[in-house]
């Protein structure tokens, strides 16, 4: 975000004094507040890009360290298969293989 003016400039701003124009102490001590804020929020803008940048790499890493390894279909078949056969023959015995 590009802003107009910066802290330099709002700090170095000389206003013009007319006939009756602003009291200069009064302008000094609202441009000092205008700059202590834009201090804060150009230190909190920093923060928040920093952040940023930390949330969107961990989010990169993300998949990569919590991808879970996907079971081969064919070997949780086999596995089921190898079960079944276990249990036919504790339950019916060695009948069905003779």
């Amino acid at each position: 975000m590009e802003t107009k003016l910066k802290t330099s400039d709002i700090l170095e701003k000389e206003f013009k004094t007319g006939l009756r124009g602003y009291n200069q102490e009064e302008v000094d001590i609202f441009l000092d507040d205008i700059i202590q804020d834009y201090e804060a929020y150009e230190k909190k803008i920093s923060q928040l890009q920093l952040e940023i940048n930390q949330l969107k790499e961990e989010l990169a890493e993300a998949p990569k360290r919590t991808a879970p390894a996907q079971p081969q279909v064919g070997a949780t078949n086999f596995d089921i298969l190898k079960r079944l056969s276990h249990l036919e023959k504790h339950v019916f015995g060695s009948k069905l293989y003779e």
